[in-house]
């Protein structure tokens, strides 16, 4: 993004603070640059009011050729929520209020857990992680120790009876989860022949290529908390993990269903959506999508058909996710290595450090995505 000029970046390094590794920003400083920089740029004019339709797209060339960009994020209002239904068809804007934790595939300690599907029903494409009564005991009394993330004011914590937090039921009986999530029924340990306890299950992410889903994990406790908890886990012992459960509103459509690889909308292609109404989570992911999707919606008022960041580059790999999942079980992403194409299988074998893997995805992204940046930024001004 720093690379295609990205002027939000520029604001986040000038208005950042002091946080590790991470980009962090002063929010009220960055806000207020942010706001400046668009009254001060003569080519943007500023509507504040509320858009509660969509029937008349609101940028328009000389030519009178028209397209519109969706960028108002997990918390669209009702009215307008509704018109992008009109205009997909029912069901397909999603409200998920939950996501599980993932974490990285080689972390797991494979020795303490088996590949099986329940009944033996399909290939055997879960992790299961069984656990005794004594681990079973263990791991839900430090659940029902550990500290809930604080509720923001204008969150109602009200949850979907068909997808509660798992510290929720444990507080209904110690048996709850072993009959909901952590369910042992059906899978049978092949390594002893025993149904054990309890178990938990982990399915692999789609289109992630070393990632793991804790299956029904969704939980709404601090971070630290939730790693200490899910270590308790056989085979999580050591997991590093990639995003951590949260249940917050989050409204976001049906990406894979409905947008195609320049985040237009597959029926209406001069409607774009970026940000995280698009699917992506984070707020660097959401800055690149309304980077992409301006880009776009410059090539469209030239003219000119969009050309897709490429699948190698970090930003085609965050909108090819999001654009082919699987619409069932459809989730946000963050932007991880996981995204990105892995190396060839040849070279993955040759390499077995996992930094110089990492050095080698980054290098060849770049060189993808500055080709391709050459000639799709080539747009009038």
């Amino acid at each position: 993004m720093r690379r295609a000029g990205s002027a939000l970046m520029r604001i986040a390094d000038e208005t950042a603070v002091p946080a590790g590794h991470a980009l962090a920003v002063d929010r009220v400083e960055f806000s207020r640059r942010i706001t400046e920089a668009i009254a001060a740029e003569p080519r943007i004019r500023v509507f504040r009011e509320e858009v509660t339709s969509l029937g008349a797209p609101l940028i328009q060339n000389e030519d009178g050729t028209k397209c519109t960009i969706l960028a108002t994020g997990p918390l669209t209002s009702d009215a307008l929520c509704a018109e992008i239904e009109r205009l997909t068809g029912s069901g397909h804007l999603a409200f998920y209020d939950s996501i599980s934790p993932i974490v990285e595939a080689d972390s797991i300690d494979m020795d303490r857990v088996y590949f099986a599907a329940r009944w033996d029903k399909g290939t055997a494409d879960y992790i299961n992680c069984p656990m005794d009564r004594v681990e079973y005991d263990r791991f839900l009394d430090a659940l029902l120790a550990a500290e809930p993330a604080e509720a923001k004011e204008w969150e109602k914590l009200d949850y979907f009876e068909g997808c509660l937090p798992i510290e929720v039921l444990a507080r209904r009986g110690r048996d709850t989860l072993r009959f909901g999530p952590m369910k042992p029924v059906g899978l049978r340990d092949p390594r002893t022949g025993r149904t054990p306890w309890a178990v938990v299950q982990l399915r692999k992410e789609n289109l992630r290529a070393a990632s793991y889903n804790l299956v029904g994990f969704q939980n709404h406790l601090k971070f630290g908390d939730q790693a200490r908890v899910l270590r308790l886990i056989p085979g999580l012992e050591n997991a590093r993990f990639l995003r951590y459960g949260q249940i917050h509103r989050n409204t976001y459509i049906q990406a894979p269903l409905l947008l195609d690889e320049t985040l237009r909308l597959k029926t209406q292609p001069r409607i774009l959506f970026a940000g995280q109404l698009s699917g992506v989570e984070g707020y660097t992911e959401s800055i690149a999508t309304g980077l992409l999707a301006g880009l776009y919606a410059a090539s469209l008022a030239c003219g000119d058909a969009p050309t897709p960041a490429p699948r190698s580059s970090a930003l085609g790999s965050l909108v090819h996710y999001i654009t082919h999942a699987s619409p069932k079980d459809f989730q946000p992403a963050n932007m991880t290595f996981d995204l990105l194409e892995p190396l060839e299988e040849e070279l993955r074998k040759k390499i077995r450090d996992k930094k110089e893997r990492h050095r080698l995805q980054c290098e060849h992204s770049l060189a993808a995505f500055d080709a391709w940046w050459t000639a799709a930024s080539r747009v009038a001004p």
